[in-house]
């Protein structure tokens, strides 16, 4: 599955890049003075191969849910059934990402991939919840692997499923979404393992920790990542290190990732689980990253240092840290900006006015 994926996603044509360029060169305004949004501008043209680009016009935000066995670590003050109440807050249209979604007209799918049996009991028989549970929670990655890499591939796979069912149904521009208590820290983890970051830089407060607890948090990362390298995990290896230190909803959001960058399709990525997920995607793919958008800089360190590495700029800086998929969220209206400058805005020649970079 991994493979045939990952044969489907193509690079983007030089041709069609330099041709958005032009035309973009070409708009009623001074070169380069619209900054970022140029730049999505072009990147959204030819990750559609067209100039100018469609704008996307149905957006869809999949909420990936997981639980995590290194919540026993105490990385975390919250409880583990908070997962389950969470998501049943999703469900009644409750939650930040709910609100923010509908504010920018996108649809909202949340996905059970890796519940614990406490998050589960929680949510009950709530409709609307999109069960493909891989396993109950992963393993303490403090001490164990967090997963098979047999269920790592059944997660990513899922999620791969998932945006290919929201591509069918019309949404041409995706966005990330997670839950799941303790999941910042294997975020932390894969970025550190992925990039050879040391643990202090890439790890975060996640929910507002103290500081007693985040000293406990980047001991509990720096183990998980030493026992993982020590068993050969490392960065040619993304599938090992998913499975030895992700979480599933991190396995499935690389899934729907490596989907998207297969049907041409713009993801919008949230914050540090969705940049620590974007790396495994890279690592497996390097040419899936046309198809990824930096929604916003999340406060977490290891999110900037992800999109450092992956070479892309926050379109948002708001001082953000909730996941849900909320910055991701926020961000689809400067996407469709985007778009909407290179496909609408006049040129100098059509509109009859003097181009003073001409010649």
């Amino acid at each position: 599955m991994l493979d045939s994926l990952i044969t489907r996603i193509r690079p983007v044509d030089p041709a069609v890049v330099r041709a958005a360029r032009e035309h973009q060169d070409r708009l009623t305004k001074p070169r380069g003075s619209l900054g970022e949004l140029e730049a999505v501008s072009v990147r959204l043209a030819a990750l559609a191969g067209t100039v100018p680009g469609p704008v996307p016009a149905a957006p869809a935000v999949a909420v990936f849910v997981g639980d995590h066995g290194v919540h026993a670590q105490g990385v975390s003050p919250w409880p583990r059934e908070v997962t389950g109440q969470m998501v049943a807050n999703f469900l009644a249209g409750g939650a930040v990402v709910n609100a923010l979604a509908r504010q920018v007209g996108a649809t909202v799918r949340v996905v059970d991939v890796g519940m614990s049996a406490e998050a589960s009991a929680v949510v009950g028989a709530a409709p609307g919840l999109d069960r493909r549970s891989v396993r109950a929670g992963t393993g303490d990655i403090a001490v164990e692997p967090a997963m098979t890499r047999d269920q790592a591939l059944r997660a990513v796979a899922a999620g791969a499923e998932v945006a290919g069912e929201l591509i069918r149904a019309g949404h041409d521009l995706l966005v990330t979404g997670d839950m799941g208590i303790a999941n910042t820290t294997p975020s932390a983890a894969l970025v550190a393992a992925l990039l050879g970051a040391d643990p202090v830089a890439v790890t975060g407060r996640g929910t507002g920790v103290d500081d007693e607890t985040l000293a406990r948090k980047v001991g509990v990362v720096r183990r998980a990542v030493t026992r993982a390298t020590s068993a050969g995990a490392g960065p040619g290896d993304p599938l090992g290190v998913l499975a030895a230190l992700g979480g599933l909803e991190h396995a499935a959001t690389v899934g729907f990732m490596l989907a998207a960058a297969a049907a041409r399709v713009p993801v919008l990525l949230d914050g540090v689980i969705a940049c620590s997920s974007a790396l495994v995607a890279a690592a497996l793919a390097p040419e899936a990253r046309a198809a990824l958008f930096a929604g916003h800089r999340s406060v977490e360190p290891g999110a900037s240092a992800a999109l450092a590495a992956l070479g892309l700029v926050p379109l948002l800086d708001l001082g953000m840290r909730l996941g849900e998929g909320s910055g991701g969220v926020l961000a689809v209206p400067v996407v469709q900006a985007a778009a909407r400058v290179l496909a609408e805005v006049a040129t100098f020649d059509g509109a009859g006015i003097t181009d003073k970079q001409a010649g």
